[in-house]
């Protein structure tokens, strides 16, 4: 399964962007998908997912009650609404399926990983 993850751009602090997770070849339908992020220099760190339904969503503390993960009715689309943007939101951010049926906060759960998007947020 390749994952394609969308979306990404300059904003500046404030507003919005919403990226899109798209798998190639094969449906991830099935899985749990989970939304990470990397700074420069930082670690890589969970920032939402959601169970194979588009139920049981998980967000990260930094990012509650600003992003929004949703994923569409067939399940082969998962997308990651970001308002509220601030500038410490600056990362690449990947998407990725994970080995079951859930997400989690972890990455080691995760099979698949999409190819990043940066999102730049300016002050």
């Amino acid at each position: 399964v390749q994952l394609q993850a969308s979306g990404g751009g300059l904003v500046q602090a404030g507003g919005s962007l919403r990226l899109s997770c798209v798998a190639s070849a094969r449906t991830f339908s099935n899985n749990g998908v989970g939304w990470f992020r990397q700074a420069p220099g930082k670690e890589r760190e969970f920032v939402g997912g959601t169970n194979w339904k588009g139920g049981s969503i998980l967000y990260a503390d930094s990012v509650k009650g600003r992003f929004t993960v949703s994923r569409d009715v067939a399940g082969n689309t998962v997308y990651l609404q970001m308002d509220s943007l601030r500038p410490e939101d600056t990362a690449v951010y990947y998407c990725a399926a994970h080995r079951s049926p859930y997400a989690s906060r972890q990455t080691d759960g995760y099979r698949y990983w999409g190819q990043g998007t940066l999102v730049t947020v300016s002050s």
